[in-house]
């Protein structure tokens, strides 16, 4: 009897039909069900070994909030093609404010992941939800934990690192963008290198190419911390912008600015010519004397006309510096979120029990016959 049921459950689970193609397989489904039957306690044990792993694994990994902010730019389109801006082009020669506000948008991206936008969101200063810990973005990374196969796999790096040390010799401080002579360059320690990656991940900016909607998405694992957070990259990246945005338009009004200085010193000293000219020689009616008079005159009313043309080109770049300033509809603000985001870890104990089942099952119904297979056809 014993040996007819074993007959029975080592029965093949795929069978060709008698007069079928070479390719058609069908599965035999009671095969199948006595072979589960057969090794239902291995699958109570994988699951009981799949539960176990999952909770440990649900529990190593922190919990993270997610705070998304929508922002809309307004479009340089909308802006009126009179008034000033068709000033500013015909005195200036420019283009007017034709190029919309939405190509600048696209910059947001590249802008929040670059590494001077980042460095100043560490002097962010930030509370916990409870309300117990109040400091800077940059010491709160230090604060927020990690799994612990992060450090087990950072392991042989951190020997190697500690034996590299011991070598070589004592690294001066980095420089970082305001030590620099040049001010230009930056360079950071392989602390701050590794806060500056971490937070380039948990800060993404994506902007929709039809629309010029902008969503900044923030993700740490602080709700407060990472609604604060996500406030300071809208106010700090509407800053850049702005400031790109403005760039041309302010250094046209510096350059405005001194050559207005210029030719109203210049219209001054002709001014002050003419009118001691005048006063040395009010009662001289020589022909020359007049000559000489008319030609102070007429330099005179010269520079006025080109420092009162200049006033008039400072007084619109002054306003288009205000006109080139984008304005960002803020269509969704930053929210404090109520639940963690990401999986769940519910669905994480859940797909631990189920991997663990189907393993053990795909080798007992599967891969067993196959490796049996094999090792017969390499004997």
């Amino acid at each position: 009897m014993e040996e007819k049921k074993t007959d029975k459950m080592e029965q093949p689970l795929f069978t060709r039909p008698e007069g079928g193609e070479e390719d058609e397989l069908t599965i035999d489904w009671m095969a199948l069900i006595r072979r589960i039957l057969a090794i239902r306690r291995k699958l109570y044990l994988a699951a009981a070994v799949g539960l176990v792993a999952g909770v440990i694994i649900a529990l190593s990994i922190p919990k993270q909030y997610t705070v998304s902010v929508t922002l809309s730019p307004e479009m340089g389109s909308g802006k009126s093609g009179g008034g000033l801006a068709s000033m500013a082009a015909s005195f200036l020669g420019g283009g007017g404010s034709d190029s919309p506000d939405a190509l600048n948008a696209t910059l947001a991206p590249d802008i929040v992941a670059s590494t001077p936008f980042l460095l100043e969101l560490f002097d962010a200063r930030v509370r916990t939800a409870n309300g117990k810990v109040d400091t800077t973005l940059v010491a709160y990374l230090d604060e927020q934990s990690a799994p612990w196969w992060n450090t087990v796999l950072g392991l042989p790096g951190m020997a190697v690192g500690g034996i590299k040390s011991l070598f070589s010799p004592a690294k001066e401080e980095p420089l970082t963008d305001t030590d620099s002579p040049a001010g230009g360059s930056i360079e950071l320690s392989e602390k701050e290198a590794g806060k500056l990656k971490s937070l380039r991940q948990s800060v993404l900016a994506n902007v929709e190419k039809k629309t010029s909607i902008t969503t900044l998405t923030v993700t740490l694992q602080d709700p407060k911390v990472t609604a604060t957070v996500a406030d300071s990259v809208v106010s700090k990246l509407q800053q850049y912008i702005t400031a790109y945005r403005t760039r041309k338009a302010k250094e046209d009004c510096r350059y405005l600015e001194q050559l207005y200085r210029e030719r109203q010193a210049e219209y001054y000293e002709a001014q002050q010519r003419y009118a001691k000219y005048v006063d040395a020689n009010s009662n001289v009616v020589f022909q020359s004397t007049l000559a000489e008079r008319e030609r102070l005159q007429n330099d005179m009313s010269l520079a006025y006309q080109v420092y009162s043309q200049v006033a008039q080109l400072l007084q619109v770049a002054r306003a288009k510096v205000q006109e080139e300033k984008p304005v960002f509809a803020v269509v969704e603000p930053a929210v404090v979120p109520r639940e963690p985001s990401g999986t769940s870890r519910k669905v994480i104990v859940l797909g631990w029990i189920f991997l663990a089942v189907a393993g053990v099952a795909a080798w007992e119904l599967l891969g067993k016959d196959y490796w049996q297979k094999f090792r017969s056809a390499l004997s």
